[in-house]
């Protein structure tokens, strides 16, 4: 799903609310969620997943073209980590009987 592709579901749910108010909404909340992964900080939605940043060291590395050995500097990545809910929704057959 695109965010436009977002912005308009939530149009169509709440149509109390203009398009624009929905694209800011919308855009507030991921750079909510950006600005709390710039700080390294750490944000849940609960029963959806979190997302965390990771951080790679430097390492040496080989360009795949020339087999050259290059450096390549350290990193944060973000991190998704899916909750259990998610997870129990994608794979529904994984489900524990008993």
């Amino acid at each position: 799903m695109k965010r436009s592709e977002l912005i308009d579901a939530l149009c169509k749910e709440n149509p109390h609310l203009t398009a624009k108010q929905v694209e800011e909404a919308v855009v507030l909340f991921f750079e909510e969620i950006t600005q709390a992964l710039a700080h390294n900080g750490r944000v849940e939605l609960r029963g959806f997943g979190s997302f965390a940043v990771r951080h790679r060291d430097q390492r040496q590395a080989r360009n795949p073209k020339t087999g050259e050995s290059v450096f390549v500097a350290a990193k944060a990545t973000p991190f998704f980590k899916s909750g259990k809910i998610l997870r129990d929704r994608l794979n529904p057959s994984n489900k524990k009987k008993g």
